[in-house]
């Protein structure tokens, strides 16, 4: 492992002491791309190397004031569109696994757990704009393709003046690819890899009139092939246009439209059982599924979008953007678990031998959710006392509906489908047939307005001060399996104040504060709703650049103290109607630290690279979320040649986490532990240009071929990660 960790060590040492750089070239910035006009709110980005982005890009993902990510006093990563490619970073899973500070629990095929700073993160954004996954999860959305998104940010830490909610991990903000060609420009892309995998992607820009004024994009990407998983086959389509059209010097329209289509077969629900009845482990292969042949999850994303930027003589933006998403999903899936005697608590597990003792839920379901948006902003500066300050006003609408029908197998008569697995070695559940009748299992209303306000104020040259505050509404009601639905709370107050100080033009320290406050729907073992988490977030941090801005560097600290942090009841017995329950740990507290250097510190040498660590205790010094990595190494780099190898591109990368587990009571009642050790998952890539325009890519992921869980979450039962793979893909880009 520490051969591993010398590029890391290696780059820390290299920003602490920059008198040991390399000799350093005439400008950090290999490229860029310009904004359609000046006097918008579409910035120019000057990208600083191709996985970090300079000092003069803004982001509103965290206070909405336009502030670069040095002046933002919050942790920020970004994966840029170059990072992606270069990486073949093809979904929302495949980013959270890239990034910084940032880790994922597989649940199954189609959904994924994101963590931070040892908490879920259930914030996110598109472009700036707050939506929920809460309920469209089912539908697929962390597996969704990210060739519609020109960056990916991550900011760790509490958003809640953005975000409608207190929530103390990350909010991940998504920011959709603009038409900002006036001429034709794109690319086309035609990959292979392993498993049969099938992928082309087209990517075109082009003005649509001979001022350029009104500009287009479409972006298409098709990917379809089995996996590593028994009976798995996945087809994913996308497709993604924009129009973008100056109405005068000042204002820019922009609408456009996403569609997203998943439909894997042979798809899993749950996870593999870790326990036989004698209390031992299998060691299952790693293509071992609890799906068949016939188990679907077709899931379907539309998005359609309209945005207003108009930049007044004296300088000040307003923006308004309108959002309306849909997810729609049809299932047929099989659920293997343990029965379990819900008057005793008494529960059955797997025969080693016979390989009886499960039982399967057979399942079919139909459903849909809505959600319609409006965020409205003006901001701008002002001068006051010889300074100029930053000053942001905005508010948030957003309305969004859930529907879930449910068939039972024709012969069914009871609410819960339940058959026995006589041999999970060796078995085969055939699809039933469905009956007609159809049961709507859930009906709920969710609904979020806020207002917020933020301003930046200069007390000197070198100090700044930001203070800002969310009036934030969170509700939601209804009916979904077996209980109806009613919580939340209306005009939540949650302040945020941040400060900077630049101790030399390429140094800054800054610290932040701001509250949690975050409505949750985990239920307790009497069936209650636990009370919100409520809490705080500090930070305090140091940003740097080096070798005029080729590398930039963030060290932080951060302490989150929070109650009602929910966590899984290991030794309730579940019921028909409620399968787990939480318990609301109090006195929470997280406290680390994290490393992130990003940049090209000589001429085609371009680094990402981060650490984070922290430990998670309740008031008794329990750890909590154990199963959550409290140690990560995320590292990749690349490496482009010159001179008589100038057509070669060599790259790679590692992540590391530490140990994770849960805990439990075992089948012969002992208390037991289901572990996965620290492991490390090793990727390389290159490239080879034959021409400016076209250009072949390698990648291999898991080179080592770990084997690993992807959770552990549950205790009884886990899952497996990826083994070993490659793609090989064909590019060819015009201008």
């Amino acid at each position: 492992m520490k051969s591993r960790l010398l590029p890391l060590s290696a780059a820390i040492l290299l920003c602490i002491h920059p008198h040991l750089s390399f000799a350093q070239g005439a400008t950090g910035n290999t490229g860029a791309q310009k904004s359609q006009r000046a006097g918008t709110n579409v910035e120019e980005v000057i990208v600083t190397g191709k996985y970090g982005v300079s000092q003069t890009k803004t982001l509103d993902t965290a206070t909405g004031l336009g502030l670069t990510l040095e002046e933002t006093p919050q942790s920020v990563s970004i994966l840029t569109f170059e990072r992606m490619k270069d990486q073949n970073i093809t979904s929302i899973l495949d980013a959270v696994n890239s990034a910084v500070g940032v880790t994922s629990e597989e649940v199954d095929n189609v959904r994924n757990s994101f963590y931070s700073r040892g908490f879920q993160i259930d914030s996110y954004q598109i472009d700036g704009v707050p939506t929920s996954w809460s309920l469209g999860g089912d539908s697929g959305e962390t597996v969704a393709d990210t060739v519609i998104y020109e960056r990916i940010e991550f900011v760790r830490g509490a958003t809640g003046l953005m975000t409608a909610v207190g929530d103390p991990s990350a909010s991940i903000n998504l920011v959709r690819k603009h038409a900002n060609s006036k001429e034709l420009s794109g690319f086309v892309d035609i990959g292979v890899g392993s498993w049969d995998k099938r992928t082309l992607t087209a990517d075109v820009a082009t003005g649509l009139n001979e001022s350029g004024s009104v500009r287009g994009r479409l972006v298409g990407r098709y990917q379809g092939g089995e996996s590593f998983v028994d009976y798995l086959e996945d087809d994913k389509s996308t497709l993604y246009g924009v129009m973008e059209a100056d109405l005068t010097d000042t204002t820019l329209v922009r609408v456009g439209a996403s569609y997203q289509h998943n439909d894997p077969k042979g798809a899993t629900w749950g996870v593999l059982p870790a326990f036989f009845s004698d209390g031992t482990r299998p060691d299952w292969d790693v293509s071992k599924t609890t799906a068949m042949d016939w188990t679907r999850w077709e899931s379907t994303n539309t998005n359609y979008f309209a945005s207003l930027n108009h930049s007044f003589a004296n300088g000040w933006e307003l923006l308004a953007n309108y959002n309306h998403m849909l997810y729609e999903t049809d299932t047929r899936l099989l659920y293997v678990s343990t029965p379990c005697n819900w008057e005793t608590g008494k529960c059955a597990y797997l025969d080693k031998e016979a390989g009886s003792g499960l039982i399967a839920q057979r399942y079919h379901s139909d459903g849909e959710s809505k959600q319609d948006s409006i965020d409205i902003q003006l901001k701008g500066d002002f001068n006051l006392f010889n300074q100029t300050h930053d000053f942001v006003i905005g508010a948030l609408y957003s309305d969004q509906s859930a529907d879930t029908f449910t068939q039972l197998p024709v012969g069914v008569t009871t609410a819960w489908d339940e058959i026995p697995v006589e041999n999970f070695y060796e078995w085969d559940v055939p699809e039933p047939q469905w009956a007609s009748a159809r049961k709507q299992d859930q009906d709920i209303e969710t609904e979020q307005r806020g207002l917020y306000a933020a301003t930046r104020l200069s007390a000197t040259d070198k100090l700044k001060f930001i203070v800002g505050g969310r009036v934030a509404t969170w509700l939601r009601s209804g009916y979904q399996w077996n209980s109806n639905v009613d919580y939340g709370d209306k005009n939540e107050f949650i302040p945020y104040a941040g400060a900077l100080y630049d101790l030399t033009d390429a140094h800054r320290v800054y610290a932040s504060y701001t509250e949690i406050f975050k409505p949750q729907n985990n239920l307790d073992a009497n069936g209650d709703f636990l009370d919100p988490q409520v809490g705080e977030s500090a930070e305090i941090g140091l940003k740097s650049r080096f070798l005029d801005d080729r590398l930039q560097t963030t060290i932080a600290y951060f302490d989150i103290q929070q109650d009602n942090l929910a966590q899984i009841d290991t030794y309730y017995v579940g019921t028909p109607e409620q399968r787990t329950a939480y318990i609301g740990a109090k006195g929470a507290q997280s406290k680390g630290f994290e490393i992130e250097v990003v940049g090209q510190p000589v001429d085609g040498w371009n680094l990402s690279a981060g650490y984070s660590q922290f430990s998670i205790e309740d008031a008794n010094g329990n750890d909590l979320n154990t199963d959550n990595a409290t140690k990560s190494i995320k590292l990749f780099t690349s490496y482009q040649f010159g001179g008589v190898l100038e057509k070669l591109m060599l790259g790679g990368g590692v992540n590391w986490q530490n140990e994770t587990y849960s805990e439990g009571i075992n089948p012969i009642e002992q208390a037991d532990r289901l572990t996965q050790d620290a492991y490390a998952l090793v990727s390389l890539m290159a490239r080879y240009a034959f021409t400016d325009d076209l250009s072949v890519q390698f990648n291999a992921a898991n080179v080592t071929d770990e084997k690993y869980y992807s959770q552990v979450g549950y205790f009884s039962t886990y899952r497996y990660g990826t083994p070993r793979n490659y793609t090989l893909s064909l590019n060819y880009k015009f201008n």
